[in-house]
């Protein structure tokens, strides 16, 4: 077997990424500490594959995995990781969707061709393919039950007005009924393809083991199908404030809601050190305006002048693009005044450095949240597989450092590029 192996990280870690003959890449750490076995599938399949008249087939794909195979019927896969005390779930998002199963050590051997079975050889037969379209169409609409989730949407249709970031994920009631089991499974033939999955195992199997469970169980594939495929638009930059409102029955609170876009991880502007470096400095301005009381806006806004229920931000790195938000639940009558101060503060960000006793505070937080989410074998597993998506798993291995490396004149630099207080969109959500 002709195997490439690239170490992560440190080699404390023994973390090896392994391009296997068929060009499937397998991420591993051997962890004999812990007698489990996390395997996270993370498959470059998410929604901005699907072409405009397809939204919604690849998290439809998501659940029509489960229905089973020619050898496999439905429900065989969950009986048999369950049988075997494991748990297994999966998840869609616009660049990847990913499978995971976490069972004792000793059971992988049994488990995984279960796994590697529903993936390769998805059958998506006609009777079940009609049956789980009822089940998404629920979804679709219990999403309308959800006001943040409807702001949400559309504060991403008023930022991406070209790129596929903006469409829902789960699609439309309409998109989903024109499509038939013949599409999905032309689209899974395309997609699910070695070269674009990435298995990483996380536990107490070794290396020489992992590679031949792997490369026994992930064989062979199909032949590789077509169909139609999506050129995504660049999205140009925002050089306005757009704005919405939305009026929605039995909303209990306002929602201010307003968005930056930012480059992501393929954006040919910078290089990929460069674009990583300014992701991991939005991270820190994102807590430094809203985690914990003590961060700006949470101090000003809500423990000293009362005038929000709550307030957070976020930054969202993406293949294509990344997003940085701010989001405030609080009363129609002080939308104006909030959003204001918000403008206010982002302009004195890149007026005036922070202290360095604000951004020793931001770094901890940030690294103690890193190694929090990376205690657990299925932890470790889903951020491998996460940064293998975006740009190289080794990236997990080292953001303790770059976050530690971000200097005061960074952050400012950054807020002055991209959170710029009259360049944003705005979705503002009332009561009916």
């Amino acid at each position: 077997m002709n195997l490439t192996i690239t170490t992560l990280g440190s080699s404390i870690l023994s973390v090896n990424q392994i391009r296997l003959t068929n060009g499937l890449t397998l991420i591993h750490q051997y962890m004999p500490a812990m007698p489990v076995a996390a395997v996270d599938v993370w498959v470059k399949a998410g929604a901005i594959t699907e072409p405009d008249e397809w939204m919604g087939m690849a998290h439809f794909l998501e659940h029509m995995i489960f229905k089973g195979t020619d050898r496999l019927p439905p429900g065989a896969f969950d009986w048999a990781i369950e049988n075997y005390g494991g748990m297994t779930n999966a998840a869609t998002s616009y660049d990847y969707a990913h499978f995971f199963i976490t069972t004792a050590a000793q059971h992988l051997e049994e488990t995984l061709p279960y796994l590697a079975e529903l993936l390769i050889n998805a059958a998506i037969p006609d009777d079940e393919f009609e049956r789980e379209r009822e089940v998404v169409l629920e979804e679709i609409l219990q999403s309308f039950d959800n006001p943040d989730w409807i702001g949400f949407q559309a504060l991403s249709d008023l930022v991406y007005q070209r790129h596929p970031y903006g469409r829902p994920i789960l699609g439309t009631e309409e998109s989903l009924l024109a499509r038939t089991p013949a599409e999905m499974r032309q689209f899974h033939r395309t997609h699910y393809q070695p070269e674009n999955m990435t298995v990483v195992l996380v536990g107490d199997i070794p290396q020489d083991r992992a590679i031949e469970l792997v490369d026994s169980t992930f064989n062979p594939f199909h032949n590789r199908a077509t169909c139609p495929q999506l050129c995504p638009e660049a999205e140009p930059p925002i050089t306005t404030v757009r704005r919405q409102e939305l009026q929605l029955p039995r909303l209990e609170h306002a929602r201010l809601m307003m968005a930056w876009l930012t480059p992501g991880i393929d954006s040919p502007m910078q290089d990929l050190d460069a674009r990583l470096q300014d992701a991991y400095g939005l991270d820190v301005l994102s807590v430094l305006l809203t985690e914990g009381r003590t961060s700006r806006l949470v101090r000003e806004l809500r423990e000293e002048r009362g005038l929000v229920h709550a307030i957070s931000s976020g930054f969202s790195l993406q293949r294509e693009s990344g997003l940085f938000t701010i989001t405030a639940w609080l009363e129609p009558e002080h939308l104006e005044r909030v959003e204001a101060i918000i403008c206010d503060r982002l302009s004195e960000l890149s007026a005036a450095p922070i202290s360095q006793t604000e951004l020793l505070r931001c770094k901890r937080l940030l690294c103690n949240d890193h190694a929090f989410s990376s205690e657990t074998p299925s932890q470790l597993a889903s951020l491998y597989g996460y940064y293998s998506v975006l740009a190289h798993p080794s990236i997990a291995t080292v953001y303790p450092e770059r976050i530690e490396a971000i200097q005061v004149q960074d952050l400012q630099r950054l807020a002055s590029y991209y959170l710029s207080p009259y360049h944003y969109a705005a979705t503002v959500l009332l009561p009916a």
